[in-house]
């Protein structure tokens, strides 16, 4: 069967749009021949800084031919209806249309449509130009003498060829020539901008991607970063060091390279004072280059890996000398921001109520920091205020948190008074990503105690499901605090998540208490804490995400989870005993008896037959219910008293004695019994099932 080779050659694509516009490519082309008939066996979407492609194995030639019976109105219909149809069927009159009788319905038009199938070529050339022009770019420009032209093309950046052939794998193959403002597809390429700028003729996938490769242009980014990654830790195994390896950077540089060639270059050791997460950040975000340690060491070296696009004929010195001269530019300034950092601010004089105001001590340069913060007025949110008035609330709920967390009232007060601080250095400026672990360099330096110095780091954690929870009691309650007040803050402005959108991160700030709670062990009344049962609600939905994150069942959580349920501590462990008890035998079959009971109750109850309010001894008269009733009188109270002690599974122990006199009782009893007092008496003994298993869980939602 053939195969189809596009690829749309370009100016540089900015890395990190390349593997989403090569899949979305791949996405647009494959649907549109599937929605015009066409089928294939496989496609691979590739990409390099300056090309898409896309290789479509096992297409069919054309499309089938299309018969299609389209049912219309009676015959005897209005005029109005059988012109609609007319209309939709593409008829010109109902002599068209062919009349099926029905003996129940009688005689109705239908149409009958026939379409013809169509070559590949032709559907390719009809769905090509309107995917490229209307492709979903994030950001697109135009260019040249017709962008100033109405419609003109809009692309990433100047699109310059592209390539379309169809054929089968081992016959010759054709061009499909379809345009687009003024770019005709042909078979002709170009190889790497500077090693092979010649035009390049292909014929399909196999040819094409090899006469890339002689020059200088390789196609997979797959193997690209795999090139890039086993030469940088050889050339730094070679020497005596060890790659500090990055995904992201790794992806990023193979996205700005087509023939990727793997040097070392090196700074002054001088610069080794500055933090290491200092060093690895100048020289990613400026050079795009990888830092190196000693081997097994945290420490940093002064050998730097940088990625070049060039083979160049002297060995990369001159590429190596100029990339050098860059990086120590920029740790420079980094050193710089160091020192500044640790010394005095020149305007001290104007600090001094802030000062005042969180009890700070004007001497030390954190300190300082954090009063410049409250004395400018930095805003947080135009509706919530200032990043002073925000660092006040998070005190006064860390200190209300404190009861509940086991932290030193003292160190938490601390430790919120100058979480927010290094917003206000200059390595935090130039570098956001630093905040908190600026802080946490910045409070060693100046003496800071150790659980302040970790909270100022650690209560912007966890930022995502893989992120590390909070250790420190003091870091625990900051952390707290500080998603807390978040939540709250933007609930009371009616600023919640909606769809998909969550601007202000209000999913992870819940998940992460949610974590904290849970992973720490920690009980905290969320609903007097947070004074919103709507925000519980969003608690409850994090609280299920991250449950089933770890295996639990929805039925359980949701058997266990009730709306006004703010212990979320309790409501974890809870659905840890049912999950345990459920999968038993005992369990399993208490279930069926308890659905059993609960469903003849509520039928019951639907047709309004009495009840009685209470289970009268004297008027059991069967052992089985007799039995019955003494077992949920023992296991009822034996399971609220072991709820009332936390103690879940000893509660499920003590449902699990119910099994057997369940089982009997369904066995041997008739509960509508003609006795009117006797059925009332009965439904009033499933009533008691229903009460005993809903101390612990509302069984009527488990599944099975």
């Amino acid at each position: 069967m053939p195969n189809l080779l596009l690829e749309l050659r370009s100016e540089e694509i900015p890395a990190r749009m390349q593997r989403k516009a090569a899949g979305d490519l791949k996405k647009l082309v494959t649907d549109a021949l599937v929605e015009a008939g066409l089928s294939y066996e496989g496609a691979r979407e590739y990409w390099t800084p300056r090309r898409l492609a896309l290789d479509i194995h096992g297409l069919t030639a054309r499309s089938a031919d299309v018969r299609e019976e389209r049912k219309g109105p009676r015959t005897d219909a209005n005029e109005k209806a059988i012109e609609g149809f007319l209309r939709g069927a593409g008829l010109s009159s109902v002599s068209e249309a062919q009349v099926v009788s029905d003996p129940k319905k009688g005689d109705f038009y239908v149409a009958v449509i026939s379409k013809p199938g169509r070559a590949t070529e032709e559907i390719v050339t009809d769905v090509m130009p309107g995917i490229i022009r209307d492709f979903p770019w994030p950001k697109s420009m135009r260019w040249g003498k017709a962008s100033s032209k109405p419609g003109a093309l809009r692309w990433v950046r100047p699109l310059q060829s592209i390539v379309c052939t169809f054929g089968p794998e081992h016959e010759e193959t054709t061009v499909i020539p379809f345009e687009i403002d003024g770019i005709t597809a042909s078979n002709i390429t170009y190889g790497h901008r500077f090693h092979a700028p010649e035009a390049i003729t292909v014929r399909r996938f196999d040819d094409y991607a090899a006469n890339l490769e002689r020059a200088k242009v390789i196609l997979d980014a797959e193997r690209r970063k795999d090139i890039i990654l086993h030469d940088a830790r050889d050339i730094a195994f070679a020497n005596g060091l060890e790659l500090v390896e990055d995904e992201g950077l790794l992806e990023e540089v193979s996205g700005l390279v087509e023939w990727p060639q793997v040097l070392m270059g090196s700074f002054e050791e001088d610069y080794l004072s500055i933090p290491s997460e200092i060093i690895r950040l100048t020289i990613k975000t400026n050079q795009k280059c990888f830092v190196t340690r000693a081997s097994g060491s945290e420490t940093l070296s002064n050998k730097f890996i940088l990625v070049s696009n060039i083979q160049a004929i002297d060995g990369g010195k001159e590429i190596v000398h100029g990339n050098g001269k860059v990086v120590r530019a920029r740790l420079s300034d980094a050193l710089h921001f160091w020192k500044r950092d640790q010394g005095n601010l020149p305007d001290l004089e104007t600090l001094t109520a802030s000062a005042a105001k969180f009890g700070l001590d004007i001497n030390k340069p954190l300190d300082q920091r954090m009063a410049k913060l409250d004395a400018l007025d930095v805003t947080f949110h135009a509706k919530l205020g200032t990043q002073g008035a925000r660092v006040a609330r998070i005190r006064a709920l860390a200190k209300e948190l404190a009861d509940i967390t086991g932290a030193d009232a003292a160190l938490i007060d601390r430790a919120a008074v100058l979480a927010k601080a290094d917003l206000r250095t200059e390595a935090v400026g130039e570098f956001p990503e630093l905040q908190g672990l600026m802080g946490r360099k910045y409070a060693a330096l100046q003496g800071e105690n150790a659980s302040v110095a970790a909270a100022i780091e650690d209560h912007y954690k966890p930022q995502g499901p893989s992120d590390r929870v909070p250790e420190d009691r003091v870091a625990i309650t900051i952390a707290l605090a500080d998603k807390l007040d978040t939540l709250i803050g933007f609930w009371a402005i009616d600023e919640k998540p909606t769809g998909s959108k969550d601007p202000f991160a209000l999913r992870r700030a819940a998940l992460g208490v949610v974590r904290i709670l849970l992973e720490r062990r920690i009980r905290l009344p969320l609903l007097a804490t947070t004074r919103e049962g709507d925000l519980l609600s969003f608690f409850h939905d994090r609280l299920k995400v991250y449950l089933r994150d770890q295996g639990a069942r929805h039925d359980l959580i949701d058997a266990v989870l009730t709306p006004d349920a703010d212990d979320l501590l309790m409501v974890a462990r809870r659905v840890e005993a049912l999950t345990a008890f459920i999968t038993s035998e005992d369990g399993k079959n208490l279930l069926a008896g308890t659905k059993r009971a609960t469903q003849l109750l509520v039928a019951e109850e639907k047709k309004g037959t009495v009840i009685a309010d209470g289970v009268s001894a004297a008027l059991l008269k069967l052992d089985a219910e007799k039995e019955l009733f003494t077992a949920i009188s023992s296991a009822s109270k034996d399971a609220s008293d072991a709820v009332a002690g936390e103690d879940f599974r000893s509660a499920m122990e003590a449902l699990s004695k119910l099994r057997g006199p369940v089982d009997r009782f369904f066995e041997e009893v008739l509960v509508n019994d003609e006795d009117a007092a006797i059925r009332a008496n009965r439904l009033a003994l499933l009533r008691l099932i229903r009460e005993a298993t809903g101390t612990v869980a509302d069984f009527s939602k488990i599944s099975g």
